[in-house]
């Protein structure tokens, strides 16, 4: 019971620090891949430091001799972050942690493809219920000015692109990913900066920069630790606290509303999420008892 509360403690403060990503984005007025790139540089830069404490330097050696599910992992992860700052730069920000609460569906039909597991009537009633709540919010993205269709499908891509970097990560087992992170991290920022002027923001904005990767950071070391000591079910839960709060506090810091649409259609898409994992967690309490 303790290492559960400690669980439950740990994974909620990992996506707390998660919460005030998309208000960084709004505030540092920048071009998105120069945000993409600082964000990217810190964060990988700090992650990097707490694995060689933990693990050792060896640990970066290890994961990439790990075979093609670790380059995967890379890949798309390298490609979901600067996709995210994009997102966010295109459209609101509540359509975008929206959109990307549909990750756990997109995981389901990619482990059913990579790694053969069967999708239970559960999650075909929760991927029938995201669904709907996404294409109603896609369709009223035409109602909102503060809202775009391309920023809406990029958002779509980050959150499949995401699910697949996960199943890449099942399929590697019991392999830990993380030193993958600030390889996927870094790399994509020295990428961004073959074409970005990177250095253009840094004077003007550079506390946010700097205090933006540091909360990613913080997060993602939170996020590791935590879900040891919880179900994927929980976990899940917990995350979709920051699917709410993240909208919130820029509506609250810049008024930015949401709009009728996105709070029906994200309404939709959190509900279904939230019925489901439920069911879960219900299930192995009473298993457990």
């Amino acid at each position: 019971m303790q290492d559960h509360l400690k669980g439950l403690i740990i994974t909620a403060l990992g996506v707390l620090c998660l919460v005030p990503d998309s208000l960084f984005v709004r505030l540092i007025e920048a071009d998105a891949l120069a945000i993409a790139f600082w964000r990217g540089l810190v964060a990988g830069t700090l992650i990097g430091l707490f694995v060689i404490a933990r693990m050792g330097v060896g640990a970066f050696g290890e994961v990439l001799r790990a075979g093609w599910q670790s380059h995967v992992y890379i890949l798309l992860f390298g490609l979901s972050a600067p996709g995210f700052v994009l997102a966010i730069s295109l459209t609101s920000v509540a359509n975008v942690v929206f959109i990307l609460a549909s990750m756990p569906v997109f995981a389901a039909i990619f482990s059913r493809i990579v790694l053969g597991e069967l999708v239970s009537a559960r999650m075909v009633w929760t991927m029938l219920g995201v669904f709907a709540g996404l294409a109603i919010l896609i369709l009223g993205s035409q109602e909102n000015e503060a809202t775009s269709l391309a920023g809406d499908l990029v958002a779509l891509g980050v959150s499949a692109c995401f699910a697949a970097a996960l199943t890449a990560v099942r399929a590697a087992r019991a392999r830990s990913m993380l030193p993958a992170v600030p390889i996927a991290l870094i790399g994509a920022a020295l990428v961004i900066a073959l074409f970005v002027d990177v250095m253009a923001p840094f004077s003007a904005f550079w506390p946010l920069l700097i205090g933006h990767g540091m909360f990613i950071a913080l997060a993602s070391g939170l996020m590791v630790l935590g879900p040891r000591y919880l179900g994927s079910a929980e976990v899940s839960l917990l995350i979709l606290l920051e699917t709410v709060l993240a909208p919130l506090l820029v509506w609250a810091v810049l008024g930015e509303d949401p709009g009728v649409w996105a709070l029906f259609g994200g309404g939709v898409v959190i509900t279904v999420l939230v019925l489901s994992n439920l069911v879960v967690v219900m299930r192995l309490r009473r298993v457990t008892a």
